[in-house]
């Protein structure tokens, strides 16, 4: 989905907001393109980087939104085995459910999507913003075009109302999403106040923000801040 529109969006928006570089890049491309007041959640699931919990806080304050909410869902953690919510699985491995990045948790967009919308509807909120990117997904199958779209579709059914879902950085790479912040103005707010490490690393800061430098998350980072600043 194209970043820019002609016109703004009508209505108020739900920022899907964890806290790191995408759903933050999202945050104030929303805060741009929509008319209405802007609502953020972020979800507890159990994640070893718990600090990206209070970046997403700072960034939602930050961006004006009306309303912040910290949902918890525990569960995740217990269903299965995972990089993200077991710290005695390596970062950088692969070869777990159908031989995919041991930090994918079978799942969780689905669930996050599926509560965003639970929550937003009651509000009269129909549109949903979400930084996931096929670009660089990692191999995460929930994070495609694809899937989005068909979530759209039973969520719309399920609730009897008319969901639409924004992923403004779906087929952007990491350096675009750099571009975009930097085209938002934002550039700065995004580097050092989103968090992307896996290994929760949020006191050594580098020029494309905190991080370990050696995990997955901040080589893609890194490597995209460093093409973005070569594409200037």
């Amino acid at each position: 989905m194209n970043p820019d529109y002609a016109e703004k969006q009508a209505g108020p928006v739900l920022v899907v907001l964890s806290g790191g570089q995408d759903s933050a890049t999202c945050l104030f491309w929303a805060k741009q393109q929509f008319t209405g007041p802007i609502h953020t959640i972020t979800f507890d699931y159990g994640q070893r980087h718990l600090v990206e919990l209070e970046c997403a806080e700072k960034l939602s304050k930050k961006a004006g939104a009306e309303a912040h909410a910290l949902i918890p869902v525990s569960s995740l953690s217990a269903l299965s085995s995972n990089a993200l919510t077991h710290k005695d699985v390596a970062v950088a491995g692969y070869g777990g459910m159908n031989g995919l990045p041991s930090t994918f948790v079978p799942g969780r967009n689905a669930i996050f999507l599926t509560l965003a919308t639970a929550y937003a509807i009651p509000k009269g909120i129909k549109n949903i913003v979400i930084g996931t990117c096929q670009t660089d997904y990692s191999g995460y199958p929930d994070c495609r075009d694809e899937f989005i779209k068909s979530i759209q579709h039973a969520l719309t059914l399920a609730m009897g109302s008319p969901v639409k879902i924004y992923t403004p950085l779906m087929f952007m790479t990491k350096a675009q999403t750099f571009r975009l912040a930097d085209k938002l103005g934002v550039l700065e707010e995004v580097v050092k106040n989103s968090h992307t490490c896996y290994e929760g690393d949020h006191e050594n800061l580098h020029a494309w923000g905190y991080g370990c430098a050696v995990c997955p998350a901040c080589e893609l980072r890194q490597k995209g801040y460093e093409a973005f600043l070569e594409g200037r």
